[in-house]
């Protein structure tokens, strides 16, 4: 990896209007003195970084949290610090946003500021299943946001959808994905909902109607089959895009590439090491400095990554990288796998199949559970 190729800036925006009971990330309903405490810390965070790096990053992504909840004023603070300081001619700027309740102005402004990518919280069209989720606008809300993007400029728009969540059938997961489809987006990120310890969904799991796994699975291979017929194409067990529509900036962590995280519980990999700044606002507001992580970029964890993409472990990018081919006791342990389908291999690498996506963290650690011959 040349030490002068560009990284990934990732910016941790901490804040939401409300938690959704589903949600484990670091965030919390913010005050504007927070918010502006928050930008402010941002304001010299950015440049010290990319002075102390001397790196440019070719794709950024706002995150969070929430990050239309900073509104439009913060949130072009942010994004042109991040352009004055770090960001490469013709960069990937991606901002995650809310549907519910954004003002007139906000996505202009947002593409003024160089932005170039949105990614909104859709979950579900169908207004019960979004209640039940937590979620604050409906599908005609979601509509307009995604109307008003593309008429500020936007031309590549994501929607996030969930499978398995409470009282979602084909039925239902078909309406969503003709409200997507109607709406002609670029891209579509899909999670199969996982109960988190600690979140109100967990503790209220024994009561949850939620499909079981064989239905969730049906549930994933509808979507899959349904956004490809349809020209969104999958690149990565939960992505799927329109040709050139893919984003950039998470192709960096699946091809475990070098990327910079600001704001509380924002995670990094640089210069074969990994660190993150703890959970806290208050802690990021007074300069705590970011907690090791250990090292990072070894070749099991570069295949844990390569192998959630639908390109899968490339021969070619492995010799590149590391200056030898796939190890041969991993190519062994592949075999019996692609005699059950659940991954194909060749002399181009190997590559998980969307039935071997459907169990990937088992096949992952079967296939890596390997020593050097």
């Amino acid at each position: 990896m040349s030490a002068k190729a560009p990284i990934g800036l990732y910016l941790h925006v901490p804040f939401c209007r409300s938690k959704c009971p589903y949600c484990d990330f670091y965030s919390m309903r913010g005050t504007p003195d927070e918010m502006d405490a928050y930008c402010a810390a941002m304001q010299w965070k950015i440049p010290e970084s990319a002075a102390a790096l001397q790196r440019k990053a070719d794709t950024l992504y706002i995150g969070g949290g929430t990050p239309s909840v900073l509104g439009a004023e913060r949130l072009k603070t942010l994004l042109l610090q991040a352009k004055t300081e770090f960001l490469t001619e013709g960069a990937e700027v991606t901002v995650e946003c809310n549907p519910y309740g954004l003002a007139d102005d906000f996505f202009p402004a947002l593409a003024e500021s160089g932005a170039n990518r949105i990614s909104l919280g859709l979950q579900s069209a169908v207004d019960g299943e979004r209640r039940a989720l937590g979620r604050l606008s409906d599908a005609a809300g979601v509509h307009r946001a995604v109307t008003a993007a593309k008429r500020a400029g936007f031309q590549n728009v994501s929607l996030d959808v969930m499978l398995g969540i409470p009282g979602q059938t084909a039925a239902t997961l078909r309406e969503t994905l003709d409200f997507c489809l109607s709406l002609s987006v670029g891209h579509v990120s899909a999670y199969i909902l996982k109960l988190e310890p600690g979140t109100p969904f967990y503790a209220r799991r024994e009561t949850l109607r939620l499909p079981d796994d064989d239905q969730t699975a049906d549930l994933y291979l509808q979507l899959c089959e349904t956004l490809e017929a349809n020209g969104l194409l999958q690149y990565e067990i939960s992505n799927f895009a329109r040709p050139g529509c893919e984003s950039r900036h998470n192709l960096k962590y699946w091809h475990c590439e070098e990327y910079l995280g600001l704001g509380p519980a924002a995670h990094s990999f640089l210069d074969g090491r990994r660190f993150y700044f703890a959970r806290s606002l208050p802690g990021f507001l007074q300069d705590e400095k970011p907690l090791e992580d250990g090292p990072g970029g070894d070749f099991a964890e570069y295949a844990m990554l390569a192998l959630r993409l639908t390109e899968g472990l490339s021969e070619s990018r492995v010799q590149l990288r590391f200056g030898h081919g796939i190890p041969a006791s991993l190519r062994r342990r592949a075999e019996p796998l692609a005699r059950y389908g659940l991954l194909e291999t060749d002399s181009r690498g190997v590559r998980l199949t969307r039935r071997g996506f459907l169990v990937s963290n088992a096949v992952l650690a079967e296939l890596l559970d390997w020593e050097e011959t």
